[in-house]
């Protein structure tokens, strides 16, 4: 049997354990190639299963609170260029399944289109069945979809923006009931219809943690009567000034909306970070990322993300998006902490990171910057961090 333990926080749910951190850490897995930098720079990054369970394993060591799978569907040659960027990409949902086995108490949430012909019953059973494989460390990140091609690639039409989130706050709502009631289920919904319907095992607690990232007046609204984690982006791009002035509005209209249905989440955003022992090692690297972009992948990747109905993304230029990550964090380790306390500050409950080379990038923040965000009152030491 796998040792579930989580120390002398066992007693709260593996949410409210990553929560008291006054900073939650998150590690965006690059389970898709090149990850986030459509660059050919060197790096060992993979998006194979092996490669990403060392990820975890290593972020879960150095006290991690969660890692997080993005769900992509591609075309033959992903979004083109050299590096055929993105082509390669494993499921997030199998991927955090077999992560459950290798790991104790770091929280795993997979991404799932929901409208590309799920059915509810279908996903609250995978989801109660990995929260109970994880000791109830699951967390599904809904989302709807935009991409025309991604809905032809199921045979579907695309569905209009606020429609897609009518229809999904009917699929979670019928998701939470199929979680935590405990008897059988008949629903004639518009969308979607079961009748005697059932689980079991429920997930603990009664429910498995639920994720969203939407920046829409309909996505909103959605997300905060059902998320527990919101992925935030900056509405001003990736420059890390510009990103802190524009956030602290963005996300007290999130938070006073969910307080408004008595409801608590919390807010994380993407950085990707460069950090290195000195400012100038640090920019060198970020600007070797940029000389050595693929030019026809960075920028159908760039097109595609600004050129669709969503609303969030829209202000980042084609440089940044080369990068990655939603925000750019560049510099030293004290500089790193430094952008976490700004974000913090600007209203951001969390980072969710992501690196260019992801191992070695990882073992170099456990080392340099880890230790700087404890001491400035951002991370609390976790049992499993202190035992390692």
């Amino acid at each position: 049997m796998l040792d579930r333990t989580r120390g002398a926080d066992a007693e709260l749910s593996p949410l409210e354990d990553a929560k008291r951190n006054p900073l939650m850490l998150g590690l965006f897995l690059p389970i898709q190639s090149g990850a986030w930098s459509p660059s050919t720079a060197p790096r060992e990054t993979s998006s194979t299963f092996d490669y990403n369970a060392r990820c975890t394993v290593m972020a879960e060591q150095l006290g991690f609170d969660l890692v997080f799978g993005l769900a992509q569907w591609m075309g033959k040659g992903g979004y083109g260029g050299e590096m055929k960027f993105r082509e390669m990409a494993t499921d997030p949902l199998l991927v955090t399944a077999g992560l459950a086995a290798i790991t104790k108490r770091i929280l795993l949430v997979s991404t799932v289109h929901i409208l590309y012909g799920w059915h509810p019953l279908h996903l609250a059973k995978f989801g109660a069945t990995i929260s109970e494989m994880s000791g109830g460390r699951w967390g599904l990140n809904m989302v709807t979809g935009y991409k025309k091609s991604e809905f032809e690639m199921f045979g579907l039409d695309q569905i209009e923006h606020d429609q897609r989130y009518v229809m999904a706050d009917e699929f979670v709502t019928m998701l939470e009931r199929l979680w935590s009631e405990d008897e059988n289920l008949t629903i004639d919904g518009r969308f979607w219809k079961m009748k005697d319907a059932f689980i079991a095992p429920k997930p603990a607690g009664g429910k498995c943690i639920l994720v969203n990232a939407s920046s829409s007046g309909a996505g909103l609204a959605y997300a905060v009567k059902h998320s527990d984690l919101i992925f935030v982006t900056s509405p001003a791009g990736a420059n890390l000034d510009k990103a802190c002035e524009a956030l602290p509005p963005h996300t007290a209209k999130i938070k006073a909306a969910a307080q408004e249905i008595g409801r608590d989440v919390r807010t994380l955003i993407n950085p990707h970070v460069i950090c290195r022992e000195t400012e100038a090692e640090a920019w060198a690297q970020y600007d070797a990322i940029l000389k050595h972009a693929d030019p026809v992948a960075a920028q159908n990747f760039y097109q595609t993300f600004t050129g669709g109905d969503q609303t969030s993304w829209k202000a980042a230029t084609k440089e940044q998006w080369t990068i990655g990550g939603n925000v750019h964090i560049v510099g030293t380790p004290e500089q790193v902490v430094d952008g976490f306390k700004r974000l913090k500050a600007a209203g951001c409950d969390g980072v969710q990171v992501n690196f260019y080379d992801f191992l070695p990038d990882l073992k170099f923040f456990g080392e340099r910057v880890l230790p700087l965000m404890r001491e400035a009152g951002l991370r609390v030491e976790t049992p499993l961090a202190a035992a390692a």
